[in-house]
């Protein structure tokens, strides 16, 4: 594999990999088992459906090594949207060699081009010091919010 990474939006046939990803995303920032067959499930109904966000992918040789989920929030304040960066992963050995930066480059550029866009944002969990130390790195600031959640 070698560091020059085509970046492109996620098409069907990388929802095994994708869901993978996820999985894996889970269990290294929370711990969480996922159950693949659902994940797998979610991750077609974004492929399938542009109304639910897009995956955008890295790939090296041809082989997907990293991927992004957008999916969209609409803004009264802002009369817009803005994109949600989600379900960021990379692998493990390919990590600090830009691919994150590229992907992330990719999504800034195509949401620059979209007049309804607002802005971008993303969370991280808490204890995932690399992630945070890569976003401030790229220029994405802290925001004082807490998130809550009820699981339905």
């Amino acid at each position: 594999m070698t560091d020059d990474f085509a970046i492109r939006i996620g098409v069907l046939e990388d929802a095994e990999t994708l869901a993978q990803f996820n999985a894996a995303m889970a269990w290294e920032t929370e711990e969480k088992k996922l159950d693949l067959p659902t994940v797998t499930r979610g991750v077609k109904g974004v492929l399938a459906d542009a109304a639910n966000g897009f995956y955008v992918v890295a790939t090296s040789d041809k082989e997907v090594v990293g991927a992004l989920l957008v999916t969209y929030e609409w803004s009264d304040w802002r009369c817009g949207r803005y994109w949600w960066v989600q379900s960021v992963y990379v692998r493990p050995e390919l990590r600090r060699r830009g691919v994150f930066r590229e992907l992330y480059c990719f999504v800034k550029a195509k949401a620059q081009s979209d007049s309804h866009v607002r802005g971008l944002r993303l969370y991280v969990e808490k204890a995932n010091h690399d992630a945070q130390q890569c976003y401030s790195e790229m220029g994405l600031d802290e925001m004082p919010y807490k998130m809550y959640e009820e699981t339905l």
